[in-house]
């Protein structure tokens, strides 16, 4: 796997951990030149050899810095992790200027084993078409999917990388003054909030069981709504509201209203929820305001796939649970932004019109959805392995290299969903980013109602 032509790839933030730093080494041995400009303590821990910049100016600044620094190293590629971050925003609005490729990565929608690839953004900026017929037509040509798991890891893997990125930013902060944390509650008030959530979690777990068996064997319709985390940066600016209580209570108004009498509305809590949102209360406070105080529950623990199996309907503001959803046959309401926000697959009734009128997803449009996943925007491995690091950064790197990221078929001229983002008041662009930073970090974040 050889370059047939000068490539300079930008590196900006990674995960947390080696794994950007493992994709340029793939990219080096394949004879491309790799960069990267370094915007706080945790992405020097991470990675600071000679390839490396600092930048420690403002984010207002960013923009103008970066476009010089892409004319001056002659970058061809911009390459980061978490589409919505405001430094990437921007990197992706001077890589549409320049005329650079612009790539970002996340974690993939096939999990596990799978990272998500694809040029200029993702969900509301992904690529990738919502055309039922052509995801139809292009994969049902294609091989199936390799659903083996190999690159199983323990969580302490993901906790040390993220635990060390983060407190390295607070200890070290005034070596990058200018940086700006994405981060919805300041890192040791979240770390030491896990606490006691990881203490009684055997005891969540077992209860939670309890509540889904006793859910299960009333044989009454239920519906599921997985809550997503707070501080999850696809929710804030991929989506229309500013706190998940705004959605919940969408829901339960029309729920209320339009629902079967018998059925009931079920929330469960996120697995990686820090106990910092009052979700109990909120979904108390609002199911009392709205009558439906006996039919509104609350599962903390459990199988999640267990309940959708049996459940008359799910809904999501973007989670890629919505996938587990679909796989599980459940008819599925997306209330946000989501790359499989599709018809055939998906709700497309209003959300009143859900309760009563909503279809399973067709098996088939799913399985070439799946399919052409996999193809164009899926690489197998992960980030917190040494096998997997490197299987996906070879992956990548050849991708990159042959220009096929969201090949075959994949890759449409403007963002499909964009559109209806905009129309929905979502944050789009880098100076929407700048007005929306006083919403950005809180040292606790509560829902006023």
């Amino acid at each position: 796997m050889k370059s047939d032509s000068p490539m300079v790839v930008l590196f900006l933030q990674g995960p947390p951990g080696v794994f950007a730093r493992t994709i340029a080494d793939s990219l080096e041995a394949a004879g491309a030149q790799t960069c990267r400009v370094n915007l706080c303590a945790g992405d020097w821990l991470n990675w600071h050899d000679s390839r490396c910049t600092s930048y420690r100016g403002r984010l207002e600044d960013w923009p103008d810095w970066l476009r010089r620094f892409c004319r001056e190293c002659q970058v061809t590629h911009i390459v980061f992790y978490a589409d919505r971050v405001p430094y990437h925003v921007a990197a992706a609005e001077i890589a549409s200027e320049l005329g650079l490729a612009c790539l970002t990565y996340e974690n993939g929608y096939l999990r596990p084993d799978w990272i998500t690839l694809e040029h200029f953004g993702m969900s509301a900026h992904s690529r990738f078409p919502d055309d039922p017929d052509l995801i139809l037509k292009l994969g049902q040509a294609l091989p199936d999917i390799d659903r083996q798991p190999r690159y199983g890891y323990p969580f302490i893997n993901e906790a040390v990388n993220e635990v060390s990125w983060n407190m390295a930013n607070v200890i070290f902060a005034l070596a990058f003054p200018g940086f700006v944390r994405d981060k919805l509650y300041h890192p040791l008030i979240d770390y030491l909030s896990n606490i006691p959530r990881f203490a009684l979690a055997k005891g969540r777990k077992r209860k939670a069981n309890h509540v889904i068996d006793d859910i299960i064997s009333t044989d009454l319709p239920y519906y599921v709504f997985p809550l997503q985390l707070q501080s999850d940066y696809q929710l804030r600016f991929n989506s229309q509201y500013d706190h998940i209580a705004d959605a919940a209570e969408e829901v339960i108004a029309s729920f209320a209203r339009h629902a079967p009498s018998a059925a009931r509305l079920v929330f469960k809590v996120h697995p990686l929820d820090n106990g910092m949102e009052p979700w109990s209360r909120i979904l108390r406070t609002l199911a009392k305001k709205h009558d439906v105080k006996k039919r509104v529950l609350l599962v903390d623990g459990g199988n999640l796939n267990q309940l959708l199996s049996h459940a008359a309907g799910s809904l999501t503001i973007n989670s890629t649970t919505g996938l587990h959803a679909l796989r599980a046959g459940c008819p599925t309401k997306v209330l946000g932004i989501a790359l499989y926000d599709i018809p055939g697959l998906t709700c497309q009734k209003t959300l009143d019109e859900f309760w009563r009128l909503a279809t399973a997803p067709d098996p088939d449009l799913l399985d070439a959805l799946e399919r052409l996943l996999a193809a164009s925007i899926q690489v197998k491995g992960c980030f917190y392995t040494k096998e997997g690091r490197e299987a996906a950064a070879d992956r990548m790197a050849e991708r990159i290299v042959n220009n096929t990221v969201n090949l075959p078929g994949a890759l449409c001229d403007q963002p499909p969903r964009l559109e209806k983002a905009v129309s929905r008041g979502i944050t789009t662009t880098f100076a929407d980013q700048l007005k929306a930073r006083g919403k950005t970090e809180r040292w606790t974040h509560v829902w006023r109602g």
